[in-house]
C-alpha cells in the first residue's frame, strides 16, 4: 500500500451469459431514469416544449400515478442531478436538505484504484480564461490526450508531493488527490461553475489559502510548459471537487450511463458504461438506475437547437423502449427524474396508470 491506496484487486471481465432475465424479477425491480437538464429553463420551456417530438415521453409524463416537483438550493455548489445521484448511490444525504457530491473514492474504484484511507478529491486539468474575471469553459470542450495529460501530471507531481499530498492519475481528464488536511474545504462541481465568475466557486474554508498557493504554483509551472506551446486552449490550471473519506462503498443500484464524463461513467459497472436501454433493462438487481448525460453540455452552452436534437434521440433510444417495456409487462413501474439548475421533478408511471385513457398525452410537466 502506498499513499493510502490498497493493492489493486485482480479485475476479470464478467463472463457473458446467454440466460434471459427473469420477467418477474424485471417487473419487481425498481427502474429509474435520471435525465440531467431534461427540464428546460422556465423562460425557454414553452417554446422548446412546442418544438419537441417525443410522444413516448409525453405518455410517460402524462399517464402517471404520481408527479412531484422539488426546488433546489441555488446557493449549493453543485447541480441538482449531482446531489440526487450522490443520495441515490448512498454517498450523501437528502438532496433537498443536504446537497453534497462526495464522489471521489467511488470514482477511484471505477478506475480500478482502491483508496484504503485518507480524504480524496477529484482533480481535472482545465483551461481557465482570463478576462474581466476568470471563467472556466465546459470541460467537455477541452481537447487533451493521454500523452499530454501524463506529461503535465508528471511535471506537477513534485509540487503535490512536497506538501504531503498524494496525486494519482486516472485518465487524461480525471486525476485524484489525497489531502487529509483539506477535508473541511467547500468545493464546487465543474459543471456548476462552468461559464461563471470563478471567484464565487473556488474552494472555501480555513485552509483555502493553502489550496490557492498550490494551485498558483501549478499554474506557473504549466504556463511555461512545452505541452502548452502549440495549444489553442492551454491547460493552465486544475479544478478540485467531490472530496470524501475513503470508506467501504455502500451497496448501490445497477447504474448505467451514456454520453457521460469520465468521473460519472466510472460510477457505473464497465459493461453498463454507454449501455443501451435494452442492455440496462436486462440487468438483474433490485434497483436499476440510468443517467443519459448528453443533455448537460448542450444546456450549459444554452444550445437549445442541439438540446432538441438530443431529446429526439433520447425518444428513440430510451423513452420508447421504457414505454414498450411497461406496456409488455416487462416492467411494473418507471420513475423519471428530470432536472435543471433550479430543481427536479419525479414522475412515476405504472403499467396500470397507462390505462388512464382520459388523460391527454402532453409535455406540460416539462414546464415545471
Amino acid at each position: 500500500m502506498r499513499d493510502g491506496l490498497a493493492a489493486p484487486e485482480e479485475r476479470r471481465p464478467a463472463a457473458a451469459s446467454s440466460a434471459r432475465p427473469d420477467p418477474l424479477q424485471c417487473r419487481m425491480a425498481s427502474t429509474t431514469l435520471v435525465l440531467p437538464f431534461g427540464l428546460p429553463p422556465a423562460e425557454m420551456a414553452p417554446d422548446l416544449v412546442r418544438a419537441l417530438q417525443t410522444p413516448s415521453l409525453a405518455t410517460l409524463l402524462s399517464r402517471n400515478s404520481t408527479h412531484s416537483t422539488h426546488a433546489f438550493d441555488l446557493d449549493a455548489r453543485l447541480l441538482p442531478h449531482e446531489a440526487w445521484l450522490a443520495h441515490a448511490l448512498g454517498l450523501a444525504g437528502d438532496p433537498s436538505t443536504q446537497p453534497a457530491a462526495p464522489f471521489a473514492p467511488a470514482v477511484m474504484r471505477g478506475y480500478g484504484l482502491q483508496p484504503a484511507e485518507g480524504f480524496w478529491f477529484i482533480l481535472h486539468p482545465v483551461h481557465v480564461q482570463i478576462g474581466t474575471h476568470l471563467t472556466m469553459p465546459d470541460l467537455r470542450n477541452l481537447p487533451i490526450g493521454e500523452e499530454e495529460s501524463r506529461t503535465l501530471f508528471e511535471a506537477a507531481l513534485p509540487l503535490f508531493d512536497g506538501p504531503g499530498k498524494a496525486l494519482v492519475y486516472g485518465d487524461a481528464r480525471t486525476w485524484f488527490l489525497r489531502a487529509d488536511d483539506w477535508a473541511a474545504l467547500s468545493t464546487a462541481s465543474p459543471d456548476a461553475a462552468s461559464g461563471d465568475n470563478l471567484h464565487d466557486w473556488m474552494p472555501a474554508g480555513a485552509v483555502a489559502r493553502d489550496f490557492r498557493r498550490l494551485q498558483n504554483e501549478v499554474q506557473m509551472l504549466w504556463h511555461a510548459h512545452p505541452v502548452n506551446a502549440g495549444r489553442a486552449l492551454p491547460v493552465n490550471s486544475f479544478w478540485m471537487w467531490a472530496g470524501a473519506a475513503a470508506t467501504l462503498p455502500p451497496s448501490s443500484p445497477a447504474l448505467a450511463t451514456t454520453d457521460a464524463p469520465g468521473w460519472l461513467a466510472a460510477l457505473a459497472a464497465p459493461e453498463l458504461r454507454d449501455a443501451t436501454a435494452v442492455q440496462w433493462l436486462a440487468t438483474a438487481g433490485a434497483h436499476r438506475l440510468a443517467v443519459p448525460a448528453g443533455l448537460i453540455g448542450a444546456a450549459l452552452a444554452e444550445d437549445w437547437g442541439r438540446w432538441l436534437q438530443l431529446m429526439a434521440a433520447l425518444e428513440a433510444e430510451w423513452f420508447a423502449p421504457l414505454l414498450g417495456a411497461l406496456k409488455s409487462g416487462q416492467l411494473r413501474d418507471v420513475d423519471l427524474v428530470l432536472t435543471n439548475r433550479r430543481g427536479w421533478t419525479t414522475t412515476t408511471t405504472t403499467r396500470l396508470a397507462l390505462n388512464k385513457f382520459w388523460r391527454t398525452d402532453t409535455l406540460k410537466n416539462l414546464l415545471a
